[in-house]
């Protein structure tokens, strides 16, 4: 997947981008899978996968902490398996992970480090998947619940898409914790009718939990994308202990505070949350639709009421239907993934309003045709590849043309060329070949017919040596 650069200007925070392209709609540009990249947009690790009805989400950097020895190391994670995308799946309402997709953690090498299952008859959710520093993992899981749906507006045989919060110890594998949102809030507050069941096998999402957090306190953060709230949760009791938006929320609402169909809500310093509002769409009962943004909410614990304390606004105004992220990043700055919108940004962290979308707006990037991802972030990352550097080379008018790229190495600053008649009798003949792009293309006099490259980095030491290959 190649991607346009729309904006770029000094003061983003270090590091790469992380997205896992796929599309909603007939048309996928490149393949499906999981995609680092520089700041010009070029690819520094793609992990593609075997068909669009196959998708990855959430991919970013974690820490995995192992609860037995102490250690802890930075991995990748991401959630990977089908999601119900109409029409080749009307089974389960739309965004909904279909059985068989589970969380994949890779470490620094790009190696299969674990995997993670949802438990007791629920299935891995692509929504969210957390590493904790007491050695486990926090995600949704979701099943289907077979229920008569005539009191609420829909079919006597149906069902409920229901959501629970699971924890997994990661050591043993074992379920330590869960949260079932059946069994706490009622599906009558949905903003989704019953009705709609009759689109996607009977099955009701009244709810469509999309994220977790959680805090020092022993509290989480949850929301519910089709209930147009956030829920905090005690940990130890189970018990709710407020509702922000939806039809029973326990704040009331300063002037462009309130959202719709909300994703990615975090805790953030000085009784601050953010959030992604996507804003639109299908507003029931004459709701205003409004643009997609970043927000970052005050809530006071005394009055009860939630007040804009930055938001973040694109230019030209986006309309995303669903998914979305809201990303604190170190320096302050807030990185913004766009969800059904093909696009991911960056903003100082002062942010602007709808009035003034190009303010503090530092860094833009459009996907190709209908590409999306989830969420975007951007996260400092070393790679260092199990694997070797790959070399391919072609001689034409008495000159050859050797190509070198390696997935996933974040060191390599340079490249070195070696030449000879055979495999065993290899000289240098391009000592140091800067980087360009994912793969570079250095030019020799030399015909080979043999060939070889060296990946350096910022000081010129060798990391890795490709095989030996012959010009084609």
């Amino acid at each position: 997947m190649r991607v346009t650069v729309t904006t770029r200007r000094p003061g983003t925070a270090p590091g790469h981008i992380f997205v896992a392209p796929y599309t909603i709609e007939s048309t996928m540009i490149g393949q499906t899978g999981s995609l680092i990249s520089d700041d010009a947009g070029n690819p520094i690790w793609f992990r593609p996968l075997s068909s669009t009805s196959l998708q990855n989400a959430d991919f970013k950097v974690q820490t995995y902490h192992d609860s037995r020895t102490g250690a802890s190391q930075p991995v990748l994670t991401w959630w990977q398996g089908s999601i119900a995308i109409p029409p080749r799946y009307t089974n389960l309402p739309g965004g909904a992970p279909e059985p068989g997709g589970c969380y994949y953690i890779y470490d620094s090498h790009y190696r299969l480090f674990r995997t993670v299952s949802a438990h007791n008859g629920f299935n891995a959710d692509e929504h969210e998947f957390i590493l904790t520093r007491r050695g486990t993992a926090l995600f949704i899981a979701s099943r289907t619940v077979p229920m008569d749906l005539r009191p609420y507006g829909g079919p006597e045989d149906g069902a409920i898409l229901d959501s629970e919060v699971q924890e997994v110890d990661l050591a043993t594998g074992k379920l330590v914790f869960s949260w079932d949102m059946l069994r706490h809030v009622n599906p009558a507050d949905s903003e989704v009718p019953a009705s709609d069941a009759s689109s996607s096998g009977g099955v009701w999402d009244a709810y469509h939990l999309n994220s977790i957090d959680e805090n020092d306190k022993g509290e989480l953060l949850i929301s519910s994308r089709n209930m147009w709230a956030i829920y905090n949760i005690s940990r130890k009791s189970g018990k709710i202990r407020w509702q922000l938006g939806g039809k029973k929320s326990d704040f009331t609402f300063a002037p462009n505070a309130r959202f719709y169909w909300q994703h990615d809500a975090r805790f953030r310093p000085g009784n601050r949350i953010s959030m992604f509002d996507d804003g639109c769409c299908n507003q029931p009962d004459g709701t205003p639709e409004q643009q997609s943004h970043g927000l970052i909410l005050n809530l006071d614990a005394r009055t009860h009421r939630a007040t804009v304390d930055r938001s973040y606004y694109h230019d030209p105004a986006l309309f995303a239907p669903s998914q979305g992220n809201t990303q604190a990043l170190p320096n302050g700055n807030q990185f913004i993934g766009w969800g059904q919108e093909s696009y991911y940004s960056e903003y100082a962290g002062a942010g602007n309003t709808e009035n003034t979308p190009s303010r503090n707006l530092l860094y833009d990037v459009r996907m190709p045709g209908s590409d999306i991802s989830y969420r975007a972030f951007r996260n400092t990352w070393v790679g260092t590849p199990y694997y070797p550097p790959k070399a391919a080379a072609r001689t034409a008018d008495g000159h050859s043309v050797v190509y070198a790229s390696w997935n996933g190495s974040t060191q390599t600053r340079a490249w070195r060329v070696l030449a000879g008649p055979d495999p065993r009798s290899l000289s240098v003949v391009v000592r140091h070949a800067p980087r360009s792009g994912f793969e570079t293309a250095v030019t020799t006099r030399s015909r080979g017919p043999y060939f070889q490259v060296k990946a350096l980095d910022a000081s010129g030491k060798v990391l890795r040596a490709s095989h030996v290959v012959k010009t084609g």
